[in-house]
């Protein structure tokens, strides 16, 4: 294998997890208990955990064709998969002309509806993880006593919260399962996206001192904590309608401290085979063609993107190509206007696209050959080495530096004192310049907006930050689909969230559906 897994212990975790359909359904079935287990193999509190991280990168430990949520198809329900699906698609960068079971609704931003089982999926997958790490915590809080115990403990909750955070990004409200309601025997309540949001906020703060300073490989330390806080708060305001950039800065300033990250020379490496290398990943989620498949992690990226119509499969690691996703030029236009000067442009990141066959417009989101494949992801090393294998083993980056000096850098423009403009000029101009752009003299907002779709785009971040900066609803800016026609047009503002799956509300009568749906 190419890197060190933290599943090396999935075999055994997996023995004893069951799939949850909701988050009524909180109670894992065991064949032995924690403590028997623990007699047995003093090495399976790893793999139990081991276990929770893979629900953010595989749709089972059980292999590529089951999946952890109950009824789901297991190509279409692992947790990278739904993140690109909700995050990209649904913004300006990326379409899907498959059109099946939904996706026509994400592509074109418009007719989203309860029963699309891609935000089912999502939901889903998150409230298996919940209840799920939350029994891991009280156990090992109330009943059994192992190494590491404290380590173990701030891990899980940090998957919990990251868990969270997603739902409140994604839909705003749900049930908080946490170490006090876990095992009720009534439905939850639901909390509000301000009382999920302190929630989230006050485990991370609590977790940060405790947790590692360091880590192995894809598992979370202090920083990977700190890149959440920062996250979190750069989305207060959207969140809970009270600004917290001076805290975004903060925390995007402690990262960046840490020293153990630095921008790749190659911006490339960060999204090839190898790019568990990398020294820029702070965060990944792990990918394996032989120990950790998933036909919805970045095989969904790598193989999306391909077509053997128009391009050459073995020269990206591919066994098969699926012609469903392309970029529009609301993507690639931000490096040029015209194919012709895309193809002159001396910025890496304008090489992310394949543009041979296929065409700068897209006039038809469903024609294969208007827009353009993304080939930033690929399934070969950075090198170009590396054979052709049917599941991808590059790792998705999840939070990287690059991430947080922009970061950094429009905290800054929004008045946080804890930041300066200055040096946000300077970490912008960093990520622009190992790319081959040009440095800027100055920096605005609308910079800011405009580098992180070049830099960022397919990292399942673009619908969040155009909804950061009021330009994701409305008529402010159009993009080629929004709303499902060709030049755009204006969509209302309950599409700042997506509506609550019809089988959360059947399974939980205190939930109630976001405006609008």
């Amino acid at each position: 294998m190419k890197k060190i897994k933290i599943y090396s212990l999935l075999a055994v975790a997996s023995l004893f997890f069951a799939s949850c359909t909701n988050e009524l359904e909180t109670e894992p079935k065991y064949e032995l208990t924690l403590e028997e287990l623990l007699i047995r193999d003093p090495n399976a509190m790893e793999g139990l955990l081991s276990r929770m991280y893979s629900t953010f990168a595989l749709s089972s430990v059980s292999g590529p064709g089951d999946s952890d949520i109950a009824g789901a198809n297991a190509g279409e329900s692992p947790f990278i998969r739904g993140l690109v699906n909700l995050n990209d698609f649904t913004a300006d960068g990326m379409k899907n002309r498959w059109g099946d079971n939904g996706l026509d609704q994400l592509t074109t931003t418009a007719g989203w509806n309860s029963n699309n089982k891609f935000f089912k999926y999502v939901y889903d997958r998150i409230y298996y993880t919940i209840p799920q790490t939350t029994n891991l915590i009280l156990i090992l809080k109330d009943k059994v006593d192992v190494a590491n115990e404290d380590q173990y403990i701030s891990e899980l909750r940090f998957l919990r919260a990251l868990s969270y955070y997603y739902l409140i990004d994604f839909f705003g409200k749900g049930p908080l399962v946490n170490d006090q309601t876990y095992g009720s025997a009534t439905p939850l309540p639901e909390a509000t996206r301000a009382e999920l949001f302190t929630f989230v906020e006050s485990e991370l703060k609590d977790i940060e001192g405790k947790i590692a300073a360091s880590n192995s490989y894809g598992r979370a330390n202090q920083a990977v904590v700190q890149m959440l806080l920062a996250k979190l708060y750069l989305n207060a305001e959207v969140y809970t309608g009270a600004a917290r950039y001076n805290d975004a800065g903060i925390y995007a300033a402690k990262v960046i401290a840490n020293g153990g990250y630095q921008l790749e020379s190659n911006f490339t490496k960060n999204f090839r085979a190898d790019n568990n290398l990398s020294k820029e990943i702070i965060f990944p989620l792990i990918a394996d063609a032989t120990s950790s498949q998933s036909f919805g992690n970045t095989t969904y990226i790598v193989n999306g993107n391909l077509n053997s119509i128009t391009m050459n499969l073995a020269t990206y690691g591919a066994a098969e190509g699926w012609g469903g996703h392309r970029a529009t030029k609301s993507w690639y236009g931000l490096f040029a206007s015209t194919a012709t000067a895309l193809a002159a442009s001396t910025d890496v990141r304008a090489k992310q696209f394949w543009l041979t066959g296929h065409n700068f417009e897209m006039n038809d989101y469903k024609e294969w050959a208007d827009g353009y494949p993304s080939i930033k992801f690929s399934n070969k090393n950075t090198d170009g080495s590396g054979g052709v294998t049917a599941f991808s083993s590059t790792d998705f980056p999840l939070f990287r530096l690059a991430d947080t000096y922009l970061i950094y850098a429009e905290c800054a423009l929004r008045g946080a004192s804890s930041v300066n403009i200055a040096q946000g000029l300077t970490y912008v101009n960093q990520v622009r310049t190992r790319s081959g752009a040009s440095a800027l003299p100055t920096i605005t907002l609308q910079n800011i907006l405009d580098e992180r779709g070049r830099e960022l785009g397919l990292e399942g971040v673009r619908r969040q930050d155009l909804i950061r900066f009021g330009r994701f609803t409305g008529a402010a800016y159009l993009w080629p689909w929004k709303g499902g026609v060709l030049n755009g047009t204006s969509i209302s503002a309950n599409y700042n969230l997506f509506p609550i799956p019809a089988s959360a509300l059947q399974a939980n009568p205190n939930l109630t559906q976001n405006s609008g749906f």
